[in-house]
Protein backbone atom coordinates (compact mmCIF):
# COMPACT_ATOMS: atom_id res chain seq x y z
CA UNK A 1 0.00 0.00 0.00
CA UNK A 2 1.45 3.70 -1.06
CA UNK A 3 2.35 5.38 2.30
CA UNK A 4 0.31 8.80 0.64
CA UNK A 5 -3.01 6.37 0.98
CA UNK A 6 -5.48 7.90 3.28
CA UNK A 7 -8.45 6.50 4.97
CA UNK A 8 -10.11 9.76 4.31
CA UNK A 9 -11.19 10.81 1.23
CA UNK A 10 -14.30 13.63 2.76
CA UNK A 11 -16.26 12.26 -1.05
CA UNK A 12 -18.80 11.07 1.98
CA UNK A 13 -19.58 14.01 3.94
CA UNK A 14 -22.08 14.65 2.59
CA UNK A 15 -23.98 11.30 3.06
CA UNK A 16 -23.09 9.62 -0.28
CA UNK A 17 -20.14 6.98 -1.05
CA UNK A 18 -19.37 5.54 -4.55
CA UNK A 19 -20.01 1.90 -5.95
CA UNK A 20 -17.14 0.06 -7.55
CA UNK A 21 -17.35 1.81 -10.75
CA UNK A 22 -17.93 4.84 -9.73
CA UNK A 23 -21.68 4.92 -9.26
CA UNK A 24 -22.41 7.43 -6.37
CA UNK A 25 -25.87 6.42 -4.18
CA UNK A 26 -26.58 7.49 -0.70
CA UNK A 27 -24.98 5.78 2.41
CA UNK A 28 -28.18 4.16 3.25
CA UNK A 29 -28.40 2.88 -0.10
CA UNK A 30 -29.50 -1.08 0.31
CA UNK A 31 -26.14 -2.02 -1.67
CA UNK A 32 -24.48 0.05 1.19
CA UNK A 33 -26.52 -2.08 3.81
CA UNK A 34 -25.84 -5.52 2.35
CA UNK A 35 -22.34 -5.27 2.13
CA UNK A 36 -21.91 -3.11 5.22
CA UNK A 37 -23.66 -6.12 7.25
CA UNK A 38 -21.21 -8.22 5.61
CA UNK A 39 -18.34 -5.93 7.05
CA UNK A 40 -20.05 -6.27 10.00
CA UNK A 41 -20.07 -10.16 10.30
CA UNK A 42 -16.25 -10.39 8.96
CA UNK A 43 -15.27 -8.50 11.96
CA UNK A 44 -17.04 -10.65 14.15
CA UNK A 45 -15.39 -13.76 12.65
CA UNK A 46 -12.21 -12.40 13.07
CA UNK A 47 -13.06 -11.85 17.16
CA UNK A 48 -14.14 -15.51 16.90
CA UNK A 49 -10.32 -16.33 15.78
CA UNK A 50 -8.62 -14.06 18.10
CA UNK A 51 -10.34 -16.26 21.45
CA UNK A 52 -7.68 -18.92 20.64
CA UNK A 53 -9.58 -21.23 18.99
CA UNK A 54 -7.78 -24.61 17.47
CA UNK A 55 -6.42 -24.65 14.28
CA UNK A 56 -8.57 -26.14 12.23
CA UNK A 57 -11.50 -23.93 12.73
CA UNK A 58 -9.43 -20.87 12.85
CA UNK A 59 -8.13 -21.63 9.61
CA UNK A 60 -12.01 -21.93 7.98
CA UNK A 61 -12.96 -18.88 9.13
CA UNK A 62 -9.89 -16.78 7.65
CA UNK A 63 -11.08 -18.92 4.65
CA UNK A 64 -14.68 -17.86 4.81
CA UNK A 65 -13.25 -14.29 5.76
CA UNK A 66 -12.06 -13.88 2.42
CA UNK A 67 -15.23 -15.05 0.91
CA UNK A 68 -17.42 -12.46 2.68
CA UNK A 69 -14.43 -9.75 0.91
CA UNK A 70 -15.23 -11.45 -2.38
CA UNK A 71 -19.20 -11.03 -1.44
CA UNK A 72 -18.77 -7.80 -0.32
CA UNK A 73 -17.18 -6.42 -3.63
CA UNK A 74 -19.95 -8.36 -5.27
CA UNK A 75 -22.44 -6.19 -3.46
CA UNK A 76 -20.52 -3.05 -3.62
CA UNK A 77 -20.40 -3.28 -7.96
CA UNK A 78 -22.47 -1.33 -10.05
CA UNK A 79 -24.05 -4.25 -12.26
CA UNK A 80 -24.11 -1.73 -15.14
CA UNK A 81 -20.87 -1.39 -15.35
CA UNK A 82 -18.08 -4.47 -16.90
CA UNK A 83 -16.60 -5.36 -13.90
CA UNK A 84 -14.99 -8.51 -15.15
CA UNK A 85 -11.85 -8.35 -12.81
CA UNK A 86 -13.92 -8.71 -9.37
CA UNK A 87 -13.21 -12.11 -7.76
CA UNK A 88 -15.79 -14.75 -7.78
CA UNK A 89 -17.79 -17.04 -5.45
CA UNK A 90 -17.93 -20.17 -6.99
CA UNK A 91 -19.93 -23.68 -6.36
CA UNK A 92 -17.12 -25.11 -4.47
CA UNK A 93 -17.02 -22.29 -1.63
CA UNK A 94 -20.69 -23.60 -0.60
CA UNK A 95 -19.17 -27.32 -1.13
CA UNK A 96 -16.62 -26.43 1.17
CA UNK A 97 -19.28 -25.17 3.87
CA UNK A 98 -21.46 -28.16 3.48
CA UNK A 99 -18.82 -30.59 4.23
CA UNK A 100 -17.78 -28.88 7.27
CA UNK A 101 -21.36 -29.25 8.53
CA UNK A 102 -21.33 -32.73 7.83
CA UNK A 103 -17.99 -32.99 9.13
CA UNK A 104 -18.88 -31.22 12.53
CA UNK A 105 -22.43 -32.92 12.58
CA UNK A 106 -21.35 -36.50 12.80
CA UNK A 107 -19.78 -35.60 16.74
CA UNK A 108 -22.49 -34.13 17.72
CA UNK A 109 -25.94 -35.12 19.43
CA UNK A 110 -29.07 -35.15 18.02
CA UNK A 111 -31.18 -31.76 17.82
CA UNK A 112 -34.55 -32.69 19.22
CA UNK A 113 -35.50 -28.60 20.35
CA UNK A 114 -34.39 -25.34 19.22
CA UNK A 115 -31.25 -24.12 22.11
CA UNK A 116 -30.74 -21.23 23.29
CA UNK A 117 -27.75 -19.67 22.75
CA UNK A 118 -24.82 -19.20 25.51
CA UNK A 119 -22.70 -21.65 27.70
CA UNK A 120 -19.75 -20.29 26.32
CA UNK A 121 -18.21 -16.78 25.42
CA UNK A 122 -17.22 -18.31 21.77
CA UNK A 123 -20.53 -20.04 21.58
CA UNK A 124 -22.52 -16.95 21.85
CA UNK A 125 -20.24 -15.22 19.55
CA UNK A 126 -20.77 -17.65 16.38
CA UNK A 127 -24.62 -17.30 17.20
CA UNK A 128 -24.53 -13.37 17.06
CA UNK A 129 -22.67 -14.22 13.87
CA UNK A 130 -24.95 -16.48 12.51
CA UNK A 131 -27.62 -13.59 13.32
CA UNK A 132 -25.32 -11.18 11.79
CA UNK A 133 -25.20 -13.27 8.50
CA UNK A 134 -28.99 -13.98 8.73
CA UNK A 135 -29.06 -10.29 8.60
CA UNK A 136 -27.17 -9.87 5.88
CA UNK A 137 -28.85 -12.61 3.59
CA UNK A 138 -31.85 -10.76 3.84
CA UNK A 139 -30.67 -7.48 3.02
CA UNK A 140 -29.19 -9.44 0.03
CA UNK A 141 -31.91 -10.97 -1.14
CA UNK A 142 -33.68 -7.47 -1.33
CA UNK A 143 -31.01 -5.95 -3.14
CA UNK A 144 -30.95 -8.79 -5.82
CA UNK A 145 -35.07 -8.56 -6.28
CA UNK A 146 -34.56 -4.82 -6.67
CA UNK A 147 -31.49 -5.55 -9.24
CA UNK A 148 -31.32 -8.49 -10.49
CA UNK A 149 -28.57 -8.12 -12.25
CA UNK A 150 -26.47 -7.89 -9.32
CA UNK A 151 -23.05 -9.71 -9.78
CA UNK A 152 -23.58 -13.38 -8.62
CA UNK A 153 -26.43 -12.30 -6.83
CA UNK A 154 -28.20 -15.73 -6.23
CA UNK A 155 -24.36 -17.13 -5.80
CA UNK A 156 -24.18 -14.83 -2.50
CA UNK A 157 -27.44 -15.43 -1.29
CA UNK A 158 -26.49 -19.26 -1.45
CA UNK A 159 -23.38 -18.75 -0.03
CA UNK A 160 -24.76 -16.26 3.02
CA UNK A 161 -27.62 -19.09 3.70
CA UNK A 162 -24.76 -22.12 4.29
CA UNK A 163 -22.54 -19.83 5.81
CA UNK A 164 -25.58 -18.94 8.61
CA UNK A 165 -26.39 -23.07 8.65
CA UNK A 166 -22.44 -23.21 9.41
CA UNK A 167 -21.82 -20.89 12.05
CA UNK A 168 -24.94 -22.83 14.05
CA UNK A 169 -22.93 -25.81 13.67
CA UNK A 170 -20.05 -24.86 14.22
CA UNK A 171 -21.42 -22.97 17.77
CA UNK A 172 -22.40 -26.47 18.56
CA UNK A 173 -19.60 -27.80 17.60
CA UNK A 174 -17.63 -25.55 19.87
CA UNK A 175 -20.27 -26.34 22.73
CA UNK A 176 -19.54 -29.91 22.73
CA UNK A 177 -15.78 -29.40 22.18
CA UNK A 178 -15.49 -26.81 25.08
CA UNK A 179 -17.90 -28.84 27.31
CA UNK A 180 -20.31 -26.57 27.44
CA UNK A 181 -23.74 -27.57 28.45
CA UNK A 182 -26.52 -26.82 25.49
CA UNK A 183 -29.78 -25.02 26.93
CA UNK A 184 -32.76 -26.71 25.01
CA UNK A 185 -35.70 -23.80 25.07
CA UNK A 186 -38.57 -25.30 26.50
CA UNK A 187 -41.89 -23.83 25.56
CA UNK A 188 -44.32 -22.58 28.13
CA UNK A 189 -47.61 -24.32 27.86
Amino acid sequence: MDCDWKIYTRTGDKGQTSLIGGTRVPKYHERIEAYGTLDELNSYLGLIRDHGIDARPHELLLEIQDRIFTAESLLAADPAKDLRALPKLLEEDILLLENEIDRMNESLPPLNSFILPGGHPIVSHCHIARCICRRAERLTIKVVENEPSTLQGEMVIRYLNRLSDFLFVMARWFSKTLNAIETPWKART
